[in-house]
């Protein structure tokens, strides 16, 4: 029974903390007022990231790493369009969404000889090393050691967005210009600067996520690798109310769907067949917004573009 129980948070943790990162992502954007639904372009491209670069090089470290880099360049794209050039911000997270996949798939076929799948990528380090895993055999010290280190990163990162948010000027700053941008502007401190930096934020994390999915959750890179993990993040921000500590509840509910989907479908005592079952943390991502997007402060600010000057 102990052993289901921790293998359940063990699965839990894991389909959590890709979801993790991305909705951080989309918290940082959308708190400064820019609505960024280009999420699951931008892991499906930090995911290609993450494990192409593993493969050539056989450090995940490095791939993970790139693959955030590689995710706030991409998104770069979409902070241009939406606050330099005031560009509806729904159609251009939609290009993104779009542009990710894309470039993702093409480069796959050119790097690997037409196939658009990758080859298996060096997986991110556990938690625990594999030695002391194998010390302890049979105890939980072994059973834990499938957690990745991302997985505390993620965790981290929550602690650290809360942290500037609701404990720095800049994250005071960060939530006054998703309000009030205009009185953000009259106290000298460049609206367009602060959106800047928060989208190009929610780029390296959205890709920290995609990388998450390659290295450790499917260890290669396909077009379906993220598969509507995006959008799902997107749901867990709203349904965390765009609070750091809100979103990761949220997320772990969700990545406890995902298990609890993959548990059934393994079950010979499935008593639905195994798609209706995948569907399920879907349906609860759609019940969810049903359910709670009404009651929920979107910031006020939230998909408007600023023009500097207008109240």
């Amino acid at each position: 029974m102990m052993n289901n129980m921790i293998l359940a948070l063990m699965g839990t943790l894991m389909y959590a903390t890709p979801l993790l990162f991305a909705a951080l992502g989309g918290v940082v954007s959308e708190l400064s007022g820019v609505m960024n639904i280009g999420i699951e372009g931008v892991m499906t491209f930090g995911a290609f990231v993450a494990a192409t670069v593993s493969f050539f090089s056989g450090s995940s470290i490095l791939g993970f790493a790139l693959a955030g880099v590689c995710g706030g360049v991409l998104i770069l794209l979409h902070a241009i369009t939406s606050i330099s050039l005031r560009a509806d911000q729904t159609i251009s997270g939609t290009a993104i969404n779009f542009l990710g996949p894309g470039i993702s798939v093409l480069l796959t076929k050119k790097l690997f000889d037409g196939s658009a799948f990758s080859p298996p990528a060096t997986k991110l380090p556990s938690i625990f090393p594999q030695a002391l895993a194998n010390r302890f055999h049979g105890t939980v010290f072994e059973a834990l050691n499938g957690i990745s280190s991302a997985t505390l990163f993620a965790f981290f990162c929550v602690f650290l967005l809360w942290f500037v948010l609701y404990k720095t000027k800049w994250g005071l700053r960060i939530r006054a210009t998703g309000e009030y941008p205009a009185a953000v502007d009259t106290m000298g401190v460049s609206v367009t600067t602060v959106r800047y930096c928060c989208v190009l934020a929610s780029g390296v994390l959205a890709g920290f996520g995609g990388a998450f999915m390659s290295l450790s959750v499917t260890s290669s890179f396909s077009p379906v690798t993220v598969c509507g993990h995006g959008f799902i993040a997107l749901a867990a921000m709203i349904f965390g109310n765009w609070k750091p500590h809100g979103t990761m509840l949220s997320c772990l509910l969700l990545g406890f769907a995902m298990e609890c989907t993959t548990l059934w479908g393994g079950s010979n005592n499935a008593w639905l067949p195994v798609p209706i079952m995948e569907m399920f943390p879907y349906l609860l991502t759609i019940v969810i917004l049903i359910l709670f997007v009404g009651e929920l402060a979107t910031p006020k600010a939230n998909g408007i573009p600023y023009v500097k000057g207008s109240h």
